[in-house]
């Protein structure tokens, strides 16, 4: 095993012993996290209590896999820097309920001073995680029994029909419910930024503009977190499973479709009153059940003009059949519509803010923010039998038309994203003159002492987009770029961009004809045609 650093020794030696002794254990999480699923129900709580005072001196969350190292971790921040109100202390003793942990303290703990002792209870934490569990059996469930199917099948809809590919966050729907004790519910879809994924049912629109402005005006975290809880309104959130993260080395459009659905549906309140409240009482249940289905049924019917850059006045009534003790066969009706005035609105405030930090903006030769957020980039090839396709395709722009097939296909960059992003990165592409060439540049972040290839486009303007930072020593990336250049000598040197929307359908990471909707040869470049040598990440300045 490692022995502590003498510095470090030299350290904690300088930091008083109290009369005082620590339990210290790891235990499952899954008792603290409540109705979990996935991988978070098998993480391990680290926890060291001083038995003295009986306060929680340092907790941590680990995987199980994590070894003993992760236990001194935490017990040196509970000698370090403890959990308020305890002040830093190094304990006379500690005890532990594993032997093999007790002899791996003792080793690491050398020239500390600590008494290392083994006990098969530790009633201090017994008696703190039964307390946790108690709370837990206490807890209402997130959603009522009686709409749980449902409301995680309305879930299921909403993340397949995807909205955020067509609506970007400004565009609001009204659902008017006119019963239930609630009047009209304002629709606002998160995802456009491809950063988070859902549904906002504001329950007025003063709270809509009122958050907007404040999240606009508002520079401070503090700031931004009090305008967050001021809001009144139901959530519908989702997650993307960790396995859905990681980026393909190669890309070929003829695998097999990648599953890309997004999961982990969280449904929740939040109100300037209670704060984020993460579960539903059967009332709520009911009324968000019927207005994200109204809402899904108009944005089904109406989504090719929802798809539009400018989205006209649309009122739709959609009927339903609904049942209760009175009537065991009601049938309700509300109105569904667009709200155009409020989308300039609150484009009008976005497009000031805009400006304004334009107008402090520090501009660069090599521009790094062409690229949404939680993109899908990749590389691979396309079939020249699927880029004719594309080339006959009214709604794919395909500026350029000069590669002559060679080998099996053309080599590209695929980025994917939702539907606005992929047409803003379009349209910024289509103004600076389309892309002319495509770069790996070594690039190297000295205080990190991390080496990267630099994806570089150029543009007919001569003007220099980064569209990936790839790590140099990653085996992954260098067999995809050695077949992607092994490629580019195939066709005489041509390359391609593709953008496509889809990144949170079905078809994230290999998408569809119908996703593409651009594509841009190229010329393949090699670092020295550019002459920037090795780039350097340098720290943000601030000037007055």
């Amino acid at each position: 095993m490692n022995n502590l650093p003498q510095t470090t020794l030299r350290r904690l030696q300088k930091i008083p012993q109290i009369p005082s002794v620590w339990e210290g254990d790891r235990r499952c999480v899954a008792g603290l996290r409540g109705r979990v699923s996935g991988n978070y129900a098998e993480e391990e709580c680290i926890i060291w209590v001083d038995g003295s005072q009986g306060v929680v001196r340092a907790m941590d969350v680990a995987a199980p896999e994590a070894g003993p190292e992760a236990v001194v971790r935490t017990l040196l921040r509970a000698i370090e820097s403890p959990h308020t109100p305890s002040q830093p202390g190094r304990p006379q003793k500690i005890v532990v309920r594993s032997r093999e942990l007790q002899f791996f303290l003792r080793g690491a703990l050398q020239s500390l001073d600590i008494v290392v002792d083994y006990a098969p209870d530790l009633p201090l934490i017994d008696q703190l995680f039964r307390s946790f569990e108690t709370i837990e059996d206490t807890r209402p469930p997130a959603l009522p029994e009686n709409y749980e199917a449902e409301l995680l099948q309305v879930a299921h809809d909403v993340a397949q029909a995807a909205p955020w590919d067509f609506l970007a966050d400004h565009d609001i729907i009204s659902v008017e419910l006119n019963r239930w004790g609630v009047e009209t519910i304002y629709f606002c879809v998160m995802g456009m930024a491809g950063e988070e994924y859902g549904l906002i049912l504001y329950r007025s629109l003063e709270s809509l503009k009122k958050f907007r402005r404040a999240a606009l005006e508002e520079k401070s975290t503090d700031q931004l977190e009090q305008a967050f809880l001021a809001q009144d309104c139901w959530f519908l959130n989702f997650e993307f499973p960790d396995n859905l993260e990681e980026e393909f080395p190669e890309y070929d459009f003829d695998e097999e479709d990648l599953e890309g659905e997004l999961s982990l549906p969280r449904y929740g309140s939040i109100h300037p009153y209670e704060g984020i409240r993460p579960f539903l009482d059967e009332d709520e249940a009911k009324i968000i059940s019927f207005a994200i289905q109204a809402f899904l049924r108009f944005f089904k019917r109406n989504q090719l003009s929802l798809g539009e850059d400018i989205i006209d006045k649309i009122e739709r009534y959609h009927r339903f059949t609904y049942f209760s003790e009175d009537n065991p066969s009601n049938t309700i009706q509300f109105k569904v519509s667009t709200l155009p005035e409020l989308t300039a609105e609150l484009l009008e405030g976005l497009e000031d803010d805009e400006d304004d930090d334009e107008n402090d903006r520090l501009r660069f030769p090599i521009v790094d923010d062409l690229i949404p957020d939680n993109s899908f980039l990749s590389l691979g090839m396309i079939p020249w039998s699927v880029l004719e396709e594309l080339q006959n395709n009214p709604k794919t722009y395909y500026p350029l038309q000069q590669a002559t097939p060679k080998g099996e296909g053309m080599p590209v960059v695929v980025v994917q994203t939702s539907r606005p992003k992929a047409k803003q990165l379009i349209e910024t592409l289509q103004q600076a003159g389309n892309v002319q060439g495509v770069c790996f540049n070594p690039g190297e972040d000295p205080w990190e002492e991390l080496i990267y290839d630099l994806g570089i486009l150029q543009t007919g303007d001569n003007s220099l987009f980064i569209f990936g930072e790839f790590m140099q020593d990653d085996p992954e990336h260098q067999q995809a770029r050695q077949k992607w250049e092994q490629r580019c000598q195939q066709t005489g040197g041509y390359c391609g961009l593709v953008v496509a929307m889809g990144v949170t359908g079905s078809s994230r990471g290999n998408p569809n004809l119908k996703d593409m909707l651009a594509v841009f040869e190229a010329q393949y470049l090699e670092p020295k045609a550019l002459a920037m040598g090795i780039l350097q990440l340098m720290p943000e300045s601030e000037f007055d």
